[in-house]
């Protein structure tokens, strides 16, 4: 039988988003929580987004626990800022290429 989490997905959410502005920058936000199939955590996207633009991807993620508002395990900062970088530098090249008519 499944337990009723105690904790929301926006209460999952939200605490999420000032867990990772003490380390990274505010380009880097949470999307919205999935429950996790066991029931046990919130699987919490971190997104890199930028205004007018949106949401350029997904570069991690956060766990964190139904039935108390603890992180249990996120992927790292280093790793987050990397996927991050990437895909800012990926978008530049598009949008690059295009003005440029490639």
């Amino acid at each position: 039988m499944r337990t009723i989490p105690q904790v929301t997905a926006q209460q999952a959410q939200a605490l999420v988003n000032e867990f990772i502005s003490d380390y990274l920058s505010d380009r880097f936000t949470a999307d919205q929580a999935k429950l996790f199939v066991t029931g046990e955590v919130w699987q919490v996207p971190v997104i890199l987004a930028y205004p007018v633009v949106g949401s350029l991807g997904q570069v991690g993620e956060v766990l964190v626990s139904t039935s108390s508002e603890a992180i249990v395990s996120h992927t790292s900062f280093d790793e987050i800022k990397q996927v991050g970088q990437g895909l800012y530098d990926a978008i530049y090249l598009v949008q690059l290429l295009l003005l440029h008519g490639q």
